[in-house]
């Protein structure tokens, strides 16, 4: 919903009543003959068959995508699903944060009123991302293998660097960060072991076999081994290849309507969502944008950190997730209980929408084991010097 005032109406509040994802695999890995419409267009279908939605009952689809090629990618993919013509799609850059942000703004439609039904995620095919380039004065081509986030006055770091920088400022050491990557590891190692994601990963036709799993977790790692690991990006930095996610190929989407549509198509449970909020900051220290955004969202709210039940943090780099949840008065050890993206990887334009399709299950199974109604907190920081974060409350319908 908007970042100002909450919805008065309770039957217009915005709600997130089923959500789904594609494994989540290395770039040039298992999933890299997919394009990001193949890797999307299963996750919607999945959607509508496991919600009983009608397909033309769709009033949007809305998708982030980061480093795909333009085209209206959320349009291609919905057709590619098998959406009939008339639903029509939008597709969202705020980089990293680009899944999150169109969940956002579907939630922000929503509360607008009308009683609308939108899919909305993200989805990043950074395998078969199109290479690009300038153009010179001549007429030729200049390749680059990033785009520039800010003007340079204000310092573009990359993100290696950025994240150097967040450690630095913020007195994050190399023990802290090698500890919680290793500690988000052993999670998704076990999280794996007892299926916890299985309900939520839609299986995908990879290199001769139907891919139906994360390749990223290990369960080989040691601190022994993390501490061999030298410096990444600043020369005798603290961040390192073992604290630092990898690019990932990955799609994930949500149904996102009011809470009295949702009633009416039957649904069972759903996360309301109570809001969200990003925020700007020094593109120096782009890393602890989410931290800021986080922030406000619960002093908006009135909300303290106390209060949260589930954190989900895509973790880029150790240092800013440990630097965020700080921030924010989080022990960063309560975060991603089941692992995050320095386990599983980061798929850039999707990974804020998985953080929301890992919420609801973990929030579904809370709820299974102890009856609790948890309280989620989705957090992600965006190249540029922003973050955005979203903040979400389970509920039986």
């Amino acid at each position: 919903m908007a970042s100002g005032a909450p919805v008065t109406d309770p039957s217009r509040r915005p709600v997130i009543i089923a959500a789904l994802r594609t494994p989540i695999c290395r770039a040039n890995g298992q999933l890299k003959q997919l394009t990001a419409p193949e890797l999307l267009a299963p996750v919607l279908r999945a959607l509508l068959e496991t919600s009983g939605l009608d397909p033309a009952a769709i009033d949007d689809v809305i998708i982030g995508n980061a480093v795909g090629g333009g085209g209206n990618l959320a349009r291609y993919a919905a057709l590619e699903a098998g959406l009939p013509v008339t639903v029509p799609g939008l597709t969202v850059d705020r980089q990293c944060g680009s899944g999150l942000d169109a969940i956002a703004l579907a939630s922000r439609l929503v509360a607008a009123g009308g009683d609308p039904v939108f899919l909305a995620g993200g989805v990043e095919s950074i395998s078969t991302a199109p290479a690009r380039a300038n153009r010179n004065d001549d007429g030729g081509l200049d390749f680059y293998s990033r785009a520039t986030f800010v003007p340079q006055e204000f310092g573009d770091p990359d993100m290696g660097v950025a994240a150097e920088k967040v450690a630095t400022t913020f007195g994050v050491s190399r023990e802290q960060q090698d500890e919680y990557a290793l500690r988000s590891h052993r999670r998704a190692v076990e999280a794996v072991a007892k299926g916890k994601f299985s309900g939520e990963i839609v299986p995908l036709a990879g290199r001769g076999a139907s891919v139906t799993a994360d390749d990223g977790p290990k369960a080989s790692l040691r601190p022994a081994l993390m501490g061999r690991f030298p410096a990444a990006f600043v020369p005798g930095g603290t961040v390192t290849a073992a604290n630092s996610c990898f690019d990932a190929d990955a799609a994930s989407a949500v149904v996102v309507t009011s809470l009295a549509r949702a009633r009416t198509l039957g649904a069972v449970d759903a996360l309301e969502v109570h809001g969200s909020e990003t925020s700007g900051v020094d593109p120096n220290l782009l890393g602890i944008g989410a931290g800021y955004a986080a922030e406000r969202l619960l002093a908006r709210h009135g909300v303290s950190a106390d209060e949260l039940d589930l954190i989900e943090f895509n973790e880029a780099f150790a240092s800013q997730t440990i630097a965020c949840l700080e921030h924010i008065g989080v022990d960063p050890a309560k975060a991603n209980l089941e692992g995050g993206a320095l386990a599983l990887g980061h798929g850039y334009g999707t990974s804020g929408a998985v953080l929301v399709t890992r919420l609801l299950s973990q929030a579904r199974a809370l709820y299974q084991e102890t009856g609790t109604a948890a309280l989620g907190l989705a957090m992600i920081s965006i190249a540029g010097g922003m973050g955005t974060a979203g903040l979400l409350r389970y509920t039986r319908l």
